[in-house]
Parts: C-alpha cells; structure tokens; sequence
C-alpha cells in the first residue's frame, strides 16, 4: 500500500449530495471521512487527524470560516491543510478564505478532475513536509531519533508522567572501548558497527511510546513512558544480549572478543519537586557504575534502590 492509498481526507458538507458525491470521487484513492456539520467536522478532525479536509463554507450550524478558525486555534488541528468548496463566488470571498488560513478554494458547482487535481496537489505537499519534518528528527547515520527530536520527546514524557504519576524510565547505552574499536578496525567499520547497534535499539524500542535517539558520538538512549524498572530494566538487558549476539569481532576491547554495550538506565515517578535533569543524571550515574564494574552490564536504580 503506497502513501496515497493511507492518506485520509475528511469531508464537510451539510448537502447529502455533495457528501456522496465527493466521497466516492475519492474513496479509491484515499480514506474518506464524512461529516455533516461543523460540530462533526471539528470533532472527527480532532479524532482521525485527517491529511486534507475538504470543508463548505455554507453550513447552518456553523460555518466553513467558524470551523477554520477553531481548527487553526487548537494545536492538535492547527496544521490540517483545508480546501474550502464554496457557492460564493465572488473573489473577496475567495480571498477571505485564502486570508484565513485556507490553502484552497474550489468553486460550486464543482469539477470532478479539477478537484482530484487540487486534492492530489496538496495531498503531495502534506507528505512532502511531513517528510522534512521526518528528517529533520532523524540521526544521518543511525536512523534512530536525534538529539533534537529526544529533547522534546523527554520534555513531553516528563510532564505527562508527572501529571498521571505513572514511572518514566530511562536508559543510557554506550559501545565499549568504540574508540579502540575505531583505530583498529577504522571509522568505516566503527560506523557500520554503530548502525547494527542501532538497528538493535530501534527494536527493541519499537513498543508504541518508547523512543531510541543517538544523543551523541556512540551513546544511545531509550525512552520508556509509562514502564516500571523492572520491565525498563529487562528491555536493557534484552539490547545488551542481543549486541553481544551481532557477533562483531573487537580483538582490542579488553572486555570481551566481540563488540559489547554498557547500559545504566533508572526508573522515577515524576513530583513537582522533580525536574528531567534529575532522571537524566541519575540514568547517567548507572552508565558509569556499569563501567566502573567491568562494563558490558546494565546496572539501574528505581527511584532511590538499585534493581
């Protein structure tokens, strides 16, 4: 199934006809949403997050300017691009909906091809910036989150833990002796390593929620939103097993024959007293015990015990 196929368009009209009309226009396409209303429309937009809404200007309840204004006014909504389909023909009409925030405007009566062609036009410059987007979060070289996109990720999850005081756990992965493993075997090598370590993260973090982000040079880190230390902790040693099991030869280790990670993570239930800091430090504290003891190890604190 191609992005076109997975794209959803939602579709506002208080006229039947238009709705069925427009729907099966595009339901090869697309994923078609129907909403009769501007109460349905702001609700099913919040729900489903269309890609498109394909929005009348005249509607009893609410009109198409109304329903703008409160989709560009909730940050949830804010970026859904909107076509009006209007009777008003007039260009200030066509220009007030444009001032508005409108990236469209289509006249009634309308044509078939034409709309497919505005609607495939859009649709393309929505997946073209969620593209940018894309990229602008992901690490060049290992394709896990980057710095940035962990920062706002570990700002978010904190606050949602410190709301609902469920455990936020966190760990901090770093390859042992990389740069021996660099000068032995060359930076070629030590990248192509750091990537099978990532593809391993990313795994391992692939739960809904979690997030596996390089933060720098070869120290990764995981996100676990809502998971317990003994779970979070589980999940660690799970990636320590499963990098010892790439098999990949690192004769100047001085922990073992094959490339290994140490991992320190902790566990917190997030108070007002608390900032992200502290869980990062704390995380980071373990990283260095699990290297002070030998290395090749995960070591973890849940709130103020070791598990």
């Amino acid at each position: 199934m191609n992005l076109v196929e997975t794209q959803k368009v939602l579709v506002a009209d208080d006229d039947a006809i238009n709705r069925e009309v427009l729907g099966e226009l595009l339901k090869p396409e697309y994923t078609v949403l129907l909403a009769r209303n501007g109460a349905q429309t702001l609700e099913r937009a919040a729900r489903h997050l269309p890609d498109l809404i394909l929005l009348d200007v005249m509607m009893p309840d609410m009109d198409g300017y109304e329903v703008l204004r409160r989709l560009r006014g909730d940050p949830q909504t804010a970026h859904i691009s909107v076509i009006f389909i209007s009777g008003l023909d007039r260009p200030e009409d066509e220009a007030n909906g444009l001032k508005m925030g409108a990236s469209d405007y289509i006249v009634k009566p309308f044509n078939q091809t034409v709309v497919m062609a505005r609607v495939a036009l859009h649709l393309q410059v929505v997946r073209q910036r969620r593209m940018l987007e894309r990229l602008a979060n992901i690490d060049g070289l290992t394709e896990l989150a980057n710095r940035r996109r962990f920062d706002e990720m570990y700002s978010l999850e904190w606050e949602r833990a410190r709301r609902s005081g469920r455990p936020l756990s966190l760990a901090v992965l770093d390859i042992d002796a990389f740069k021996q493993f660099n000068d032995r075997y060359g930076h070629p090598a030590g990248d192509r390593a750091l990537r099978s370590v990532a593809r391993v993260a990313g795994f391992a973090m692939s739960r809904p929620g979690n997030l596996a982000a390089r933060y720098g040079g070869e120290e990764l880190l995981f996100l676990m939103p809502d998971t317990g230390a003994l779970d979070a902790r589980s999940v660690a040693e799970g990636v320590r097993e499963a990098v010892a099991a790439l098999n990949i030869a690192h004769e100047t280790s001085g922990v073992a024959p094959l490339l290994t990670v140490s991992i320190g993570g902790a566990t917190l239930e997030p108070s007002g007293d608390e900032g992200p800091a502290e869980l990062f430090e704390a995380a980071d504290a373990q990283l260095y015990r699990a290297k002070q003891s030998g290395r090749n190890q995960v070591w973890w604190r849940d709130g103020d015990a070791a598990v």
